[in-house]
C-alpha cells in the first residue's frame, strides 16, 4: 500500500475520498492554507492530519505520493517542489498553465525519477472506460473523426467575483475535459482553429473572456475533429443531451459516452445497436457528494490505476509529457481565438524550447 498526501482541500476533497476509501492507498496527511477548510475536511471525513504548510507535508518520508489539487498558477511550483523531495505526483488537469514552466519540469522528472501523473477524470469514468475498451477492440473500425463537447449551464459563477477576473478562462477550466478526448484518440494535433465570443449573459456580468467557442482541429494524418463548449446559457434536458460527450465515428460503427449521465451507446462493425446504462452501485462510487459536483470515483480509479504504475514500474497515462501536449494544445486554442487565425502546435513547442515534444 502507497501512502499519499494531498495539498489543495478545495477540489481535494474527492481525492480524500478516494484514498480513504481504497485498498491500495493509505491517506497520511492533507493540507491547504486555509486553516478553516482543513478543519472542515478534518471534521467531515474524521481525520486529524492536517497542516497549512506545504513545506511540512513534503517533509513527511511516509509519503510516497503527492496529489497536487491546487489552483492552476500554482500546479509547477507544487509539482516541482513534490519531486525535489523525491515524491511520485498525481497533478489535477491542467497539469501547468504557462508552457514556460514546461522545459524545466522535464528536465527535473527526468533527474528524480519520480513518476508524473495528471488527473484527467473523464477518461476513468465508466462510459469513457468501456468506449476506450470498444475502440481498442476494434467494434467500429478505422476511426474518422471524434467530436466532444462539454456545455453547462454555469450561470451560478457569473455571482462569484474571481470568474469576472481577466485571469478565469473557461477554455483551460471547461474545455480541457473534451479536448483531452480528441489528444486520447488522435495525439498528433498539429493545428487548430476556432472562434469564441462572450454571449449576452456573459457581457452583462462582466465576463472577461469568452463563454461560448467552437475549434476544428486537423492531425498529422489529416483526419479532423471537432470540440465546442458553452457556459452561461440553459441546457437540453439529459435525456436529449448529456453536458458532455465523446463521439467517435468509425469506418465500420460508431460511440458515444456521455457525463454526468452513465450511459454510452454503440453501433459496432456487425450492425449491432446498443444502448448500456450502469446503475445505483456504480452511481454510488462515481458521486458520493450533494448533486454531481465532484469526481470522487473518477478519482480512486486514476488513483489506483497510478498506485499499480508506480508498484509495476509501469506507465501512467497520460504522463508529464501528454499533460504539457494538453496544455500546448489549449494554449494555440486561445492564441486562435486571439488571431482568428489557424495555429500550428508545434511552432508553438518550439517557442517554448519544446520542440521534442511536437
Amino acid at each position: 500500500m502507497l501512502n499519499i498526501g494531498i495539498v489543495g482541500l478545495g477540489e481535494g476533497r474527492s481525492t480524500m475520498s478516494a484514498a480513504l476509501q481504497s485498498k491500495k492507498l493509505q491517506l497520511k496527511m492533507i493540507c491547504d492554507a486555509n486553516e478553516a477548510l482543513c478543519k472542515q475536511r478534518s471534521k467531515e471525513f474524521r481525520f486529524e492530519y492536517y497542516t497549512t504548510q506545504y513545506e511540512e507535508l513534503l517533509n513527511n518520508p511516509d509519503i510516497d505520493i503527492v496529489a497536487v489539487y491546487t489552483p492552476d498558477h500554482l500546479h509547477a511550483q507544487h509539482v516541482s517542489l513534490a519531486l525535489q523531495h523525491g515524491k511520485h505526483v498525481v497533478c489535477t488537469k491542467p497539469f501547468i498553465d504557462d508552457l514556460a514552466d514546461a522545459k524545466a519540469l522535464l528536465k527535473l522528472q527526468q533527474e528524480t525519477g519520480k513518476k508524473v501523473f495528471v488527473g484527467q477524470s473523464s477518461r476513468f469514468f465508466e462510459p469513457y472506460k468501456r468506449q476506450r475498451a470498444d475502440f481498442e477492440k476494434g467494434l467500429i473500425g478505422e476511426l474518422i473523426t471524434v467530436e466532444s463537447h462539454y456545455n453547462a449551464d454555469h450561470r451560478w459563477f457569473l455571482k462569484k467575483k474571481w470568474a469576472l477576473e481577466k485571469s478565469f478562462k473557461w477554455l483551460y477550466g471547461g474545455l480541457s475535459h473534451p479536448v483531452d478526448f480528441i489528444r486520447w484518440y488522435l495525439p498528433d494535433i498539429e493545428e487548430v482553429m476556432g472562434y469564441g465570443m462572450i454571449s449576452a449573459n456573459g457581457k452583462k456580468a462582466g465576463l472577461k473572456n469568452e463563454d461560448t467557442m467552437h475549434f476544428i482541429f486537423r492531425n498529422k494524418d489529416g483526419r479532423i475533429a471537432r470540440v465546442s463548449g458553452a457556459y452561461t446559457g440553459p441546457v437540453q434536458p439529459t435525456c436529449r443531451e448529456s453536458e458532455m460527450s465523446c463521439i467517435l465515428r468509425g469506418t465500420e460503427g460508431a460511440s458515444q459516452a456521455d457525463y454526468h449521465e452513465l450511459r454510452y451507446a454503440i453501433t459496432d462493425k456487425k450492425g449491432e445497436q446498443q444502448l448500456i446504462t450502469w446503475g445505483d452501485a456504480q452511481l454510488n462510487h462515481y458521486f458520493r457528494f450533494e448533486g454531481q459536483s465532484h469526481h470522487a470515483g473518477e478519482y480512486q480509479n486514476y488513483l489506483e490505476y497510478f498506485a499499480d504504475s508506480i508498484a509495476n514500474d509501469a506507465p501512467a497515462y497520460p504522463d508529464m509529457r501528454e499533460g504539457i501536449g494538453t496544455v500546448a494544445l489549449l494554449q494555440a486554442m486561445d492564441r486562435s481565438l486571439r488571431t482568428r487565425q489557424p495555429v500550428g502546435v508545434k511552432a508553438l513547442l518550439k517557442e517554448y524550447g519544446l520542440a521534442k515534444l511536437g
